[in-house]
């Protein structure tokens, strides 16, 4: 599984694990069960025991299937209205725990989820899947066409979770708060904030910390008192965490 980079829109860079063939595959299958479950279901309960079916033998055959195709409706859209509404993934992909997301940070909109659902076409349906699965090798954030071209990518949520990967601080019993005025910042802002102060501490990037540090005392009106940018970033967490939890 290959390492996927994200830059949001405050140039804040996310590190995900694209979710790997063999993922996408199984959430394929399981999705593709479901799919023959509601037209067996379909074609027993509705053809057989309503006795529909013998009522079609008496139409045309552009009303047979003008009927045939309205029982289908959700087998065809069938990946576009859940990836729709459970906001990037399918009964299958929530049971992989994979999910549809946008590599520009954004949150994958509809007509996103209508881009990938048309090329499933080229991906999925012709040549039994080849095209997806040799674009997804070849991808460097492992992209199927209809991902390059909507601007998403699949990842998976089954990352180890940590504290170093929450907003959450170890904080002593006694510990004091230095800033009160990180209240103006929401859980959304700390989360960016930590994100950002790991990445440019373990690449020892000085220049992305300072101006990590100029954001939070732009949005704040926090004036450090601080020398240190480590030790200003880390405080200003500590007392975000503690004031949340003291609220």
């Amino acid at each position: 599984m290959s390492e996927l980079q994200i830059n949001t829109t405050q140039n804040v860079n996310i590190m995900f694990t694209a979710a790997s063939v063999g993922e996408r595959i199984l959430a394929y299958a399981t999705d593709f069960l479901i799919k023959i479950a509601y037209v067996s279901t379909i074609a027993y309960f509705i053809f057989h025991l309503s006795g529909l079916w013998k009522t079609m033998q008496t139409m045309d055959d552009w009303s047979q299937m003008a009927i045939i195709l309205l029982f289908l409706l959700p087998v065809v859209f069938y990946t576009l209205l859940f990836e729709s509404l459970l906001e990037g993934q399918t009964i299958g992909k929530r049971a992989l725990k994979i999910k549809v997301v946008k590599i520009d940070g954004y949150q994958a909109s509809f007509p996103d989820y209508v881009v990938r659902w048309f090329f499933r076409i080229i991906d999925i349906n012709m040549m039994s899947g080849i095209i997806g699965l040799i674009s997804i090798i070849v991808s460097d954030k492992s992209q199927r066409l209809g991902d390059i071209t909507a601007g998403t990518s699949v990842i998976t949520l089954k990352n180890k979770v940590t504290i170093n990967h929450t907003i959450l601080e170890n904080l002593s019993e006694d510990y004091k708060p230095t800033y009160p005025m990180v209240i103006k910042l929401s859980d959304n802002d700390a989360r960016i904030i930590k994100e950002t102060y790991e990445v440019a501490r373990k690449a020892s990037d000085h220049q992305t910390m300072l101006k990590l540090k100029s954001k939070i005392e732009e949005v704040t009106g926090i004036q450090s008192v601080h020398n240190n940018t480590h030790a200003f970033v880390k405080t200003v967490l500590k007392d975000y965490n503690y004031f949340t939890q003291h609220m």
